[in-house]
């Protein structure tokens, strides 16, 4: 154990080291950004650093960022940082304005900050080719994944030949980019609110660069440390589980009782088949007709797995099961080819195949499909390792896959019908942290936030960041 905390933190030691005195973090103006009330103290920028930082005189990478205050908060403590996803999201793409009473600044200053790589940032490394491809696949009827691999390359191809090193979009830089960050803005330590990928980042930024970490408040985290691929059905499963758990312990929703049994055979005899519906994309006068799988129709039940729409999954489901598809597969053609993608596939694909294709055992990863057949062939992620082989990064350094150990407190969040980050993943983050607390919130799905039933468990967090909080309602368990 002593050989292994000494490999650990000594690796952890050799990244800051590497990162440290080579470079001086630069911030520029972003006039505009964002729309705010007067009476705030608003900063915009970039934060302009090494794209990659072995190579600190190479090409600088621009990141956006806002930083909001009221007068009388500290610029200097007590302040909020916040990153959205993904990968592969933009912050503050999705802040148009801020209010005196916003959210956030209800306990100190409040900063969003993008991810490298996504829109608004310099370099976007957004790949248009991939949508193109993905429909040209459906209106012709052609393979999708041999379309979406030749896209990837093509995306690949015109980003490298602009100069871009596509393996420096990761998440150890991505950390050493909100540290910068705070030593650019003069900042004592930070509160990192991450969300899904990002509480993955918070939890790196607290592995290194602890000084610089006042608490985390992780909405829904991924690890960086699992193996995502070798657990994503089973995290679908889990999630159905409860699904089906709520619906025999409903008494008001008999016609539901024996709906886990019709899933699993329905799904389960469907796999392989082929169906068609007569579609018309938005701005056509014709329809044409179009190919979809089960897998579409898994799209309509794991998509409504979220805390608004839940409670209609098992109306779905019967739906589904009884043959009336057009509706729900109308609906997901909508999206496939609404062709306003916010996620900035390349900067997505350098993460997921460095930090997690890398790592994966595609021999675990193909078991999940034998044991459980419903679920058999769904493609649960967009990427997957036809393209990692066509985008060709660098795998991250093997610190990147040991648990985060640390003092920090933290708070963190769950839905128990979460299909993507189930709690197993937050109490594995919780077991390496003894400062930590779950929150389990019931009928809530990905990114299920603090406040249950009108209590807000970030205030009482915030009082006292030690002290072990009491559930206020009974759809919650505090763990």
């Amino acid at each position: 154990m002593k050989t292994f905390l000494i490999i650990l933190f000594g690796a952890t030691f050799l990244i800051q080291k590497a990162y440290s005195q080579k470079y001086k973090p630069v911030l520029e103006p972003y006039p505009g950004l964002v729309k705010a009330d007067p009476r705030l103290v608003l900063k915009t920028g970039y934060l302009v650093v090494p794209e990659n930082r072995s190579k600190p005189a190479g090409r600088k990478v621009k990141i956006p960022f806002l930083f909001v205050r009221r007068p009388d908060q500290d610029a200097r403590k007590k302040i909020s940082l916040y990153t959205t996803g993904g990968p592969g999201y933009s912050t503050t793409r999705n802040i148009d304005s801020i209010g005196y009473d916003s959210g956030w600044l209800a306990y100190g200053g409040f900063i969003a900050f993008d991810q490298r790589g996504t829109k608004r940032a310099q370099p976007c490394l957004d790949c248009m080719e991939v949508a193109a491809a993905i429909k040209r696949s459906y209106r012709e009827g052609k393979n999708k994944d041999s379309l979406v691999s030749q896209a990837v390359t093509q995306c690949r191809n015109r980003f490298t030949k602009q100069g871009v090193d596509l393996s420096a979009y990761n998440t150890i830089e991505s950390a050493e980019d909100i540290n910068d960050l705070r030593l650019a803005l003069n900042i004592d330590s930070l509160n990192l609110v991450g969300i899904s990928y990002s509480g993955g980042l918070m939890l790196t930024m607290a592995r290194n660069h602890p000084e610089g970490v006042r608490a985390l408040l992780l909405n829904s985290p991924l690890p960086g440390y699992v193996n995502f691929e070798e657990h994503a059905l089973f995290n679908i499963n889990e999630a159905l589980e409860q699904v089906f758990h709520n619906c025999k312990t409903d008494s008001s929703a008999t016609k539901y009782k024996n709906l886990r049994t019709k899933f699993h055979q329905y799904f389960s005899a469907i796999t392989g088949k082929k169906y068609t519906i007569a579609y018309q994309e938005k701005g056509s006068k014709q329809a044409n007709n179009l190919t979809y799988t089960k897998n579409e129709l898994l799209d309509a039940i794991i998509g409504r797995m979220n805390s608004r729409q839940v409670s209609t999954v098992p109306a779905v489901m019967i739906d589904l099961i009884e043959g009336r598809h057009d509706k729900y597969v109308q609906e997901e053609f909508d999206g496939y080819f609404a062709g306003n993608s916010s996620v900035s596939l390349g900067m997505r694909y350098s993460v997921y195949c460095s930090e997690q294709i890398s790592y994966d055992d595609p021999t675990l990863e193909a078991q999940q499909h034998l044991v459980l057949p419903w679920l058999a062939g769904y493609p649960f992620n967009d990427v997957n390792h036809a393209i990692c082989n066509c985008w060709k990064v660098k795998a991250e350094p093997a610190i990147a896959k040991q648990p985060v150990y640390s003092t920090v407190p933290a708070l963190i969040s769950a839905g128990d019908v979460d299909p993507d980050c189930r709690p197993f993943y937050n109490r594995l983050i919780k077991r390496y942290m003894p400062n930590s607390q779950l929150l389990i919130i019931h009928n809530r799905g990905h990114a299920p936030g603090f406040s249950v039933d009108g209590t807000d468990y970030v205030k009482l967090f915030f009082e006292n960041p030690y002290r072990k909080l009491t559930s206020q309602s009974k759809n919650l368990i505090i763990e």
